[in-house]
């Protein structure tokens, strides 16, 4: 497993890819204001009208290819728009303990996909947020058992995984430029920087 891996050194070597946000100015929003609540869910409900999907809303970095690791997170504001087009396009309105219940979330999810050569390589992956020199370790993660093939298949890197990870929002710094970085059991890194401040 080990030889297999480093053969796959260069898909999961390490990574630094910019970030592709979607969304305005603003550093991640823990304690949204009643504005901003009615804004967000404003923006789902219009996505729904227009028939655009929920994931609108996801902050997305790393790569636009297949080939290479990409990935997602969500704020809680993006949350509200994502919820609000989910019903939205069922025809009904979010309810105030949804409402609530997004609201009082502590943690933030992170979901990136990996590649490499090996069905179980994704195995015991972790992911850490890195901010100015400090390690923040999340409440959970979870990682593809067996990846799935890659748009390469049969050609290296053959496999790609998720890697999802869930951090608590009293823990990291949400303005603040930060690496994400997941490293695969077996050795190697990847990593994608991000700044905090220009997600809403």
């Amino acid at each position: 497993m080990k030889m297999e891996f480093r053969h796959m050194a260069g898909a999961v070597g390490a990574f630094s890819l910019t970030v592709f946000a979607t969304t305005a100015v603003c550093a991640i929003e823990i304690q949204p204001s009643q504005e901003e609540i009615h804004a967000a869910l404003d923006r789902g409900a219009d996505a729904a009208k227009a028939h655009r999907p929920p994931d609108t809303f996801y902050t997305r970095f790393g790569a636009t290819d297949e080939l290479h690791p990409s990935g997602f997170l969500i704020t809680k504001l993006a949350a509200l728009s994502v919820m609000a087009t989910h019903m939205g396009l069922r025809g009904v309105e979010p309810a105030e303990a949804d409402i609530a219940q997004a609201l009082e979330g502590k943690t933030m999810l992170v979901s990136a996909t990996i590649f490499g050569n090996v069905p179980n390589f994704a195995v015991d992956s972790y992911m850490v947020f890195d901010q100015a020199g400090k390690t923040i370790k999340p409440v959970t993660v979870r990682f593809d058992g067996m990846a799935s093939r890659s748009a390469a298949w049969p050609e290296s890197p053959r496999f790609k995984a998720k890697v999802v990870a869930s951090f608590a929002y009293a823990d990291f710094d949400p303005t603040a430029h930060t690496t994400i970085s997941i490293f695969p059991a077996n050795g190697g890194e990847v990593t994608f920087p991000l700044d905090f401040a220009q997600i809403k």
